[in-house]
């Protein structure tokens, strides 16, 4: 049954997308930046892979390098 006092995760914005991939360069756990933006360590998966928000990456090497 759902809860209806929980309400539904955060949907992660492109934004936050990019400072995903600066954070998973500086080699933070998937379950600490997954708790930043409450959403599941899948979602920062999909980020990672390019299944969401797919040219965050390529924006994240333009600001920050690799």
């Amino acid at each position: 049954m759902i809860n209806p006092n929980r309400g539904s995760s955060h949907r992660l914005t492109f934004e936050e997308a990019v400072d995903v991939h600066r954070r998973l360069w500086r080699g933070e756990m998937y379950s600490r930046i997954a708790a930043t933006y409450d959403v599941n360590q899948g979602r920062i998966a999909d980020v990672k892979f390019g299944r969401l928000h797919p040219t965050s990456y390529d924006e994240a090497v333009r600001r920050f390098g690799l």
